[in-house]
């Protein structure tokens, strides 16, 4: 089974930025691309096989045709004819709002299907571009709903200047907003449960202030304090360096100047690359090759043992 590649679910945004197609080294005209999607599950925003055998068939309807063979046994029993990961490159002109996710166990209780636990990978960002992760005082419930109200709820955020190769892992509950001039890779579950906290008093094309949900965000804060809320890690030439291992991914990155093959032999299951500089080759077991470059996202099935990755490339290697 090849590799696959799928098309990408461009989404232009209010606050979405240019950086996205040329990064991509896409021939159209979009404007203010903020996301791209480019390994999705979510219902009505799969993305769709690029090219080869399944060319043209939604992520899901490969996920019910392959089963344990693409996503792995245990995988597949967790989650059944549904993709686990929605892996996006996200654009930010401006500011966006103040948000958290619930936990799994919040969200069954609010009638959703899932909560959301998600990481961000800083690529090529504007400089001064920075992002809110986290508390850094303590409040309370009550307080937090009081901060909002008066719009003093960013006093009570951890606010960080953002550098290429910095990392945020973002569990359920943790507060979190992306600022104007960043530009990441997101890795995080399939969900779509977003509860904003605070939009700036901004309002939209017609006049309107965008719906917050206080409510449901303050069921869904973790309002424990950390010291500091940035993932540390040694970057390591020719190496994987291990960034986040939580229940729902395990994410590294590889920055290589010289081959390296990648043993899957005893992982059950998936594995995506996600091209995040540079550009390499990915050859599997049987002598496909496929490109790997900044802007490619690339899905390796369950039952792939091995590829070997070569090439000036950096990229993130997640897998559930």
């Amino acid at each position: 089974m090849l590799p696959i590649k799928f098309e990408p679910l461009l989404k232009s945004t209010l606050w979405g930025g240019e950086k996205i197609i040329p990064f991509k080294k896409l021939d159209i005209e979009q404007r203010q691309v903020g996301e791209s999607w480019e390994i999705s599950g979510v219902k009505d925003n799969e993305t769709i096989v690029r090219e080869g055998t399944y060319k043209g068939m939604r992520l899901n309807e490969l996920v019910a045709l392959l089963k344990d063979r693409l996503v792995g046994k245990d995988n597949y029993q967790r989650f059944g004819d549904e993709f686990p990961l929605l892996i996006k490159f996200i654009d930010a002109r401006q500011d966006l709002s103040i948000q958290v996710h619930p936990s799994d166990e919040t969200a069954h209780r609010q009638g959703k299907h899932r909560g959301k636990t998600e990481m961000w990978y800083i690529m090529d960002s504007e400089e001064g571009a920075r992002l809110y992760s986290g508390l850094k005082k303590e409040i309370t419930p009550s307080q937090y709903k009081s901060m909002v109200a008066d719009d003093t709820i960013c006093d009570a955020l951890a606010q960080y200047e953002v550098k290429e190769g910095d990392v945020f892992f973002l569990p359920a509950g943790r507060i979190h907003a992306i600022g104007s001039g960043c530009f990441l890779a997101e890795i995080q579950q399939t969900s779509d449960v977003t509860y904003r906290i605070y939009d700036f008093k901004r309002k939209d094309k017609d006049g309107n202030y965008r719906e917050l949900h206080t409510q449901e965000a303050s069921e869904s804060i973790d309002y424990h304090v950390e010291a500091d809320y940035r993932t540390s890690y040694t970057p390591e030439l020719n190496a994987g360096v291990q960034l986040v291992s939580c229940p729902y991914f395990t994410t590294a990155v590889y920055d290589l100047d010289e081959p390296m093959t990648l043993d899957y032999s005893e992982l059950d299951s998936f594995v995506i690359l996600i091209g995040v500089k540079g550009e390499g080759t990915v050859t599997d077991e049987d002598g496909n090759e496929t490109t790997l470059r900044a802007g490619e996202t690339i899905l390796l099935p369950a039952c792939a043992n091995e590829v070997r990755v070569s090439g000036q490339v950096r990229f993130l290697e997640t897998y559930v």
